[in-house]
């Protein structure tokens, strides 16, 4: 009998990015592709191939997995169930071999987005042809996202998944896109849809009640319970849209640690905890939003103690106040800071500064060409950023500097017409216009 996993998509780089007034830049975007493949987190859902600024940065990372850079972590796209959408998600990024297609399953969003004019037949038919478009590109990996299947039909979604695996999708997306489920009625629900369709199931459970961690374990434990492999959806620090997704390191220390999981349930062996600290540090520099002092493992008080009776405690026994240990997670290691002269590199940088950056980093240049090369791409690197850049940035650019060149240009696809393209025409004759 063939054993059956929980493994992790991480959503950061297509959910995460999502959040409103938030963002990452491409750079960061592959850092962190990176750092989860270092991380041996099964899979990162890192894009939207049909969105043309994301196609030079979908293509470089799809080069850093042919150079075996990212060796460890799948790379996934994500569209609309739509073929037209498949097609060009192809078009744009041809290596693309896994990919999931998205589509409102609820009578809510069926009624209020398409305003009636589609039954849920059209929506099923719509799937089915993108599903099929797929399989014409050759995807290695085809799963369908119900949206909204948290206040979907259970008798649809049954439907729905096994006619989408008749057609050639191996995985069935349960979005409790608004946070509305709780854990037993997760549970429930996702048992019934695995056990009926035989799927692969994905969790993917947003925060709006403060319910996602709790549910998408609970919904990974029905998948495994009705013989399948289950796939929890997260992102790094619970990023993600309104109250965000399930956290990465909360869900994997749930099935690690917690008295109903622990030794019950396998989570993917190649996952390595003891790198979740920086990952979660990273990601928190990316996207300019501090851990919470209270986040569950990387947070600054997870193992603090103050009180009398838990400091007594904790110095005579850690397991009295800490139910796992900081060092698991990559944690305890002091952290230099520098408080006397510092040499950063940036936009403006030269190449004395820049020069002694990278001898710290224990990085040399063959000769001054390479290094005024390389200069420019990390200067290219900050204003792209807009942040100081940080040593794992450096060393890409180092390793990889036609990758990072290419990551980070983004085209303008701009061609106005119509309209548009009259008024511009019209507008370049006046001479100035007001502003503020």
């Amino acid at each position: 009998m063939t054993e059956n996993f929980i493994k992790f998509v991480d959503v950061t780089n297509r959910d995460g990015v999502q959040t409103s007034r938030l963002g990452l830049a491409k750079l960061e975007k592959t850092i962190i592709n990176i750092m989860l493949n270092d991380m041996g987190i099964t899979q990162s859902e890192f894009g939207f191939p049909t969105t043309d600024h994301e196609i030079n940065y979908l293509n470089g990372n799809l080069e850093l997995v042919e150079r075996g850079a990212i060796d460890k972590t799948i790379l996934s796209g994500w569209t609309r169930a739509l073929a037209s959408d498949i097609r060009l998600a192809f078009n744009n990024v041809p290596k693309l071999k896994n990919i999931n297609l998205s589509q409102s399953t609820s009578d809510q969003m069926i009624n209020g987005k398409y305003g009636g004019k589609k039954t849920k037949d059209d929506i099923l038919a719509q799937t089915l042809d993108a599903i099929n478009e797929a399989v014409k590109f050759n995807a290695k990996g085809i799963g369908v996202n119900a949206e909204d299947a948290s206040r979907s039909d259970l008798s649809y979604l049954i439907k729905y998944a096994g006619e989408c695996k008749r057609y050639g999708a191996q995985r069935f997306r349960y979005c409790d896109t608004l946070g509305y489920d709780d854990p037993k009625t997760a549970y429930d629900r996702i048992y019934t849809i695995a056990k009926e369709t035989g799927m692969d199931m994905e969790m993917h459970f947003h925060n709006d009640l403060g319910m996602a961690v709790a549910c998408s374990v609970m919904g990974a434990k029905a998948a495994i319970d009705a013989g399948v492999n289950a796939w929890i959806n997260t992102a790094i620090n619970g990023m993600g849209e309104r109250a965000g997704n399930a956290d990465l390191v909360s869900c994997i220390l749930a099935i690690l640690k917690s008295s109903g999981f622990e030794g019950k349930y396998k989570i993917d062996p190649q996952i390595d905890i003891s790198k979740a600290w920086k990952l979660a540090k990273y990601t928190a520099y990316a996207f300019g939003v501090p851990i919470p002092l209270n986040q569950v493992a990387v947070g600054d008080n997870a193992f603090a103690h103050e009180s009398g009776i838990h400091a007594d405690g904790a110095l005579k026994d850690r397991r009295n106040y800490e139910l796992y240990d900081y060092e698991e997670l990559g944690k305890g290691e002091p952290e230099i800071i520098e408080t006397g002269r510092m040499i950063t590199v940036g936009e403006y940088s030269g190449i004395k500064g820049f020069r002694n950056v990278y001898q710290n980093l224990e990085l040399e240049f063959k000769d001054e060409e390479e290094a005024r090369n390389i200069l420019e791409l990390v200067r290219y690197a900050n204003v792209h950023t807009q942040k100081p850049l940080t040593k794992s940035e450096l060393r890409f650019i180092y390793f990889y500097p036609n990758i990072a060149a290419k990551i980070m240009t983004v085209e303008p696809y701009y061609k106005p017409t119509g309209a548009l393209k009259e008024r511009i025409e019209r507008l370049e004759k006046i001479k100035s216009h007001l502003i503020v």
